[in-house]
């Protein structure tokens, strides 16, 4: 014990003696066996380990259960199951993307322009302040074409050419419903299971449960797409909650800082850097002896990953080492950094290097008015880009053991807000009936799950809440989502609260 802290007593501080003294060696070996147990536990948790020992897609039950004792457990009794995902990305599309515009292609709406949504359709489903005041609900049937693209028949939109070159590889879900009509609680329910602020993410919850394959870079990585207008983000829909804040996201930027307070300040060189973090570190090895507080060891935690950070992501985030093609796959807005499609790239790499979730937000998609413009041009920006993540993790092996994510927080509706015409209009929110996709490990390819009723305002079979959504990507990662928990204030909370079932159907 004396050793551990000799170079604390040494300085006159009597606040730093006073802690040292209350300190008796049984309880300093104790901590500090626990600590080293948990350091050595951490070593055999390597992901690569565990799925080397099974090629995706070639286990069947006969063999599942003895993998799943060959794995080495963490100390949350993780995974429940063996696990078809490594990683993940999350592409959020901020604002509700319009499913009629999309994906959910409604034939028998272009007979119905203009005339009322029948009250048996609305059933007095609750509207927006936006909308509430109208005295009629005119159908507003998509202007644009549709076709069936690959051998799933998958229908999609005019509008994305590049996305339906890869439907086969797609798993859509055209029945999700989520219990919020309003931006805010509905971004914030999609991304923490619940409306209220305050809740850890999705990935942080997957920090917390699973732990880092990366010893060099964060857990989990946002990205948002630069200078788009629309709904507000806020740092709260990435961040830990209650849970330890080491699991929180960090923001990765477009500019030669990509993470804020990284780079050392101007005329320092940084060479003593390391022994200002060692001395820092006993400190606050005493002050977490003293008082046991778990957040110490998270802060000391993020002082060593942000340290290892300055040479990590100056690496990561050069893209001088990509191919001509590769740009050329992901489109002229690749060689922009923060653009999505720099983004989508940017994400591929990160990735690469073993970041278990990385998540991408775009802006833009609240057509309250101007609807097929706002569209197309979202599309534009998008479709490309998503299209070549998806080739792109493919052709490297790595979209057989990734999770990609494609959604909003919720639909639009089929009647037109504000004044419809033959070549506009504009579409509220609906909470009650979207469209999201999934590819990549563990789902069905050219797969299509749902269904909603000729107006795509109601979901006529198997629907499926946000809830059901979290619980079967935490299946996908050997998470239980019921056993996944966390005790705060007494109680002990997980990312789906006290619902959702997984939906096998879309497993492969």
């Amino acid at each position: 014990m004396c050793h551990k802290h000799d170079e604390i007593l040494r300085s006159n501080n009597r606040d730093l003696q006073e802690i040292e003294r209350q300190l008796d060696r049984r309880n300093f070996l104790t901590k500090t066996s626990m600590g080293l147990g948990a350091i050595a536990l951490g070593s055999l948790l390597q992901a690569d380990k565990a799925f080397a020992k099974v090629k995706m897609g070639a286990i069947d039950a006969s063999n599942a259960d003895a993998i799943l004792k060959s794995y080495h457990k963490n100390h949350l009794g993780l995974p429940h199951h063996l696990p078809k995902a490594k990683r993940i990305v999350y592409l959020f599309q901020s604002g509700g993307p319009s499913q009629l515009e999309m994906w959910d292609y409604k034939p028998k709406l272009k007979n119905m322009f203009g005339q009322d949504l029948p009250d048996s359709v609305r059933q007095g489903q609750r509207l927006t302040a936006m909308s509430a005041e109208q005295t009629s609900f005119p159908m507003a049937p998509s202007i644009f074409d549709f076709k069936q693209y690959g051998q799933s028949g998958t229908w999609a939109s005019e509008l994305l050419p590049y996305t339906a070159e890869v439907v086969d590889e797609l798993c859509f879900i055209k029945s999700m419903q989520t219990d919020q009509i309003n931006h805010d609680p509905a971004i914030t329910f999609m991304q923490t299971g619940n409306q209220l602020p305050g809740r850890p993410s999705i990935g942080a919850w997957l920090s917390y449960g699973l732990g880092s394959d990366n010893e060099n870079l964060p857990t989990f990585i946002t990205l948002i797409t630069k200078n788009m207008g629309g709904q507000p983000l806020y740092s709260r829909l990435w961040g830990n909650g209650f849970l330890p804040t080491e699991h929180q996201g960090v923001q990765f930027r477009s500019g030669k800082d990509p993470v804020l307070y990284l780079s050392d300040p101007e005329n320092y060189d940084g060479n003593d850097r390391r022994q200002m973090l060692d001395y820092l570190g006993k400190l606050n090895d005493v002050q977490h002896d003293a008082y046991g507080d778990p957040e110490i060891q998270a802060r000391m935690a993020q002082y060593e990953m942000a340290f290892r950070m300055q040479t990590s992501v100056p690496e990561v985030t050069d893209m001088s080492d990509e191919p001509e093609y590769i740009f050329d796959m992901y489109g002229e807005d690749s060689r922009d950094p923060g653009t999505y499609a720099a983004n989508c790239l940017m994400a591929r790499k990160l990735l690469e290097k073993d970041v278990k979730f990385v998540q991408l937000y775009h802006q833009g998609w609240d057509q309250h008015s101007y609807c097929p413009g706002g569209v197309k041009a979202q599309c534009l920006r998008t479709d490309q880009a998503n299209a070549a993540l998806i080739k792109d993790l493919k052709q490297r092996g790595m979209l057989e053991d990734t999770l990609v994510v494609w959604g909003g927080e919720f639909g639009r509706t089929v009647y037109s807000q504000g004044q419809l015409t033959p070549e506009n209009y504009g579409r509220d929110h609906h909470p009650k009936a979207f469209t999201m996709w999934m590819a990549g490990a563990g789902v069905k390819q050219g797969f299509t799950y749902g269904e909603t009723d000729d107006f795509s305002y109601n979901v006529i079979k198997d629907p499926v809440h946000v809830h059901d959504f979290h619980a079967t990507l935490m299946h996908l990662f050997g998470i239980d989502h019921e056993r996944l928990t966390f005790k705060h204030q007494g109680r002990r909370y997980r990312l789906t609260d006290v619902h959702g079932h997984v939906v096998k159907d879309i497993l492969s």
